[in-house]
This record gives C-alpha cells, structure tokens and sequence, in this order.
C-alpha cells in the first residue's frame, strides 16, 4: 500500500470534509476546578455516506442506531465528537440548529425548503474530572463548533481533546491521511482518551509508531531518566474513559462498505493503545465516504462486490491512518490541568 500522507496529513485531505472546534479552557484550570472542555464537529456539506462501530463497553453515543447499514437513512450531514460524557451529547442540539439554519438535512416539505431535519450523530469522552465537573459542552459549543468548521483546524489540546487524557499523560485530538495509488484519499481525525497506556515503558516511544518507525515521526527512544520520571506517573484513576473518531474516505463506498471500514480502523486503535476497547473504554469510531473520487472497478466474479479490491484498500488505509492519528494526538498535546504532556516528558 501507498502510504504517503495527503497535502495536510489531515482528515480535511478528503475533499468537502470541514473540521471545527470549540471549547472552554482556563489557564489555571485543575483536576475539579476551572474550564477545560470542548467539542470537535466534521461537517460534510451535501452530506455524506456513513457507518459506525463501536468496540468499548461503555460509549456514549446519539444516532449510532440509525448508521446501521440495514436502516433507512443513508447519510449524514455532520458527527459531533465531544467532551463532557453523556452532557455533552447537548452539543448536538447546537449542530443541528446551525445546520437548519442553513437549510443543511433531509427535506421534509417540498413547498418549505427551510423543513429539514439533519442528522448528527455524536459519541463522547469522560472528561469531567480535569477542570469543574459542571462545566461541559452545551448546545452552544455545537453551535460555535458547526460555525468555525473550515479546511484548516488545529491539532492537541483543543476541541474534544482539551480534557483529554491518554492514559498517564496528555491526550487529544489528532488527525492524519494516505493516498492510495488509486486516486482515493482515506483519513482520519481521533480523540484520544484511554485508559490504556500509549507509549511503550521500555522506550518511551508512542505503541503508534510500530507500523511507520519512529523516525517516521521524527522520534527516538528516551534517556534512562526520562523513561524514570514518565513510569513513575499515576495510572488514571477514572473507570471511564474512550477514544472516539472519524475515518474518512473520497470512495464511492455504500452503508455496508462503510461499516467495514470503521470496523476495520479500529485495527490501527489496537496499535496505539494497549489496551484498547477495554470495559472502562466506550470506543467508537465513524466512517464517512463523500464518492468524490473517481474509479474504475476491476472485474470481479458475481459472487463477489465490484469494489472489493477498493474496499480492501481503503480498509488496510483507514487502520493506519487511525494509527497515525493517535501518535499526532500525542505529540500535539500541551498539558492542561496539571497533566503532563508527551513532550514534556520525552522532548524531541
């Protein structure tokens, strides 16, 4: 597989994709005072193709029921990735106002265009305990959120990921993306919340790096003292926890090749996190196909789906992207809340 990055190595590599952030952050924030959450929204105009898996025992989720691919709805207009665990869900209410204002989801009266109803699914990460347990995500910061997406976004300690914590340090929101040989581009943005532990104790490297190498993210194995100082931090003392994200993909892919993709990112959470969808865990992963891209099928026999050897492309993409993304997460991250940072332990 081609695994170059696309321009931005990010989710927005797939052309029509939007990203936006909004969140509350105090500098003084604590574990249990002060602002330190947020919201992240992957707007697709136009809508898009989407599925859903969720592997954790214990997500927080909205309209994932709807994403099977047996059921009716066939598209989506945005997903919501949240903090503030199930409260955060309200974020939604905010998405869905800003697309109604813009006329944005499945029309339901041909004389009143304005009559639509958009379709925002969501799943969230507990972060109530890093800054006041009573500040999470509104309505508003769906809202602000659906406003601010654009092409650019920022990386780290910012929307869903600014209470974040990956293990013993800091988590956030990561992205990354591949071109494939074909002319497809797969992506994928991810917050990344687990329990589990993301960095090997024996190297300080990211479990991420495994399928590119370090270098490949400019990394190499930590100081004798480094390695000290990062597994003498406390586990994290929560029973909930998740990684959350999108995987994306310009193939014309339908409900149920959709599916598979999400199922099969999940392969490139394994990677990075040990463990992953653990029961104190509730991750859950979108897949969006805009059918941007064109392509030509190989002949296949009947039995089997003309875009076979596509899907399987897009498949193998997705868990390395997912990979990737986590590793950015990481990398990106600032502390917050007195949690340290991965490169405040292990400086590049």
């Amino acid at each position: 597989m081609n695994a170059q990055a696309g321009p931005r190595n990010s989710l927005t590599d797939v052309t029509g994709l939007l990203v936006g952030h909004q969140h509350a952050i105090d500098s003084d924030a604590t574990l249990g005072s002060g602002a330190a959450t947020g919201c992240t929204v992957v707007h697709a105009p136009g809508g898009a193709i989407a599925a859903v898996d969720v592997r954790g025992g214990g997500p927080g989720t909205r309209e994932t029921d709807l994403l099977d691919p047996g059921n009716t709805v066939r598209q989506v207009n945005s997903i919501l990735l949240t903090g503030g665990s199930a409260y955060g869900l309200a974020a939604a209410d905010g998405v869905m106002r800003w697309l109604e204002e813009h006329r944005e989801g499945i029309p339901m009266d041909p004389a009143d265009p304005s009559r639509v109803v958009p379709i925002v699914p969501a799943a969230v990460i507990f972060d109530l305990p890093v800054g006041d347990w009573d500040i999470r995500p509104t309505a508003d910061f769906g809202f602000l959120a659906a406003e601010a997406a654009a092409v650019e976004f920022e990386r780290g300690s910012v929307g869903a990921g600014v209470g974040a914590r990956a293990g013993s340090i800091k988590g956030g929101v990561g992205t990354a993306s591949v071109v494939l040989g074909a002319g497809v581009t797969v992506s994928a943005l991810i917050v990344a919340n687990p329990v589990g532990s993301v960095f090997d104790p024996r190297t300080g490297l990211p479990w991420g790096v495994g399928t590119d190498g370090p270098e490949h993210f400019g990394l190499h194995p930590a100081t004798p003292d480094q390695l000290a100082a990062a597994n003498a931090l406390p586990v994290k003392g929560t029973v909930l926890n998740t990684t959350i994200g999108v995987v994306a993909t310009d193939a014309p892919l339908d409900p149920a090749g959709c599916r598979r993709v999400a199922a099969t990112a999940h392969d490139g959470l394994a990677r990075a996190i040990r463990p992953a969808h653990s029961p104190l865990d509730g991750d859950t992963l979108f897949a969006l196909a805009t059918g941007t891209a064109e392509i030509t099928a190989l002949p296949m026999p009947p039995a089997f789906p003309a875009d076979l050897l596509l899907l399987d492309a897009v498949c193998t993409a997705a868990a390395v992207c997912v990979e990737r993304a986590i590793v950015d997460a990481i990398l990106s991250a600032h502390s917050v809340a007195g949690i340290p940072a991965y490169s405040d332990l292990f400086p590049r």
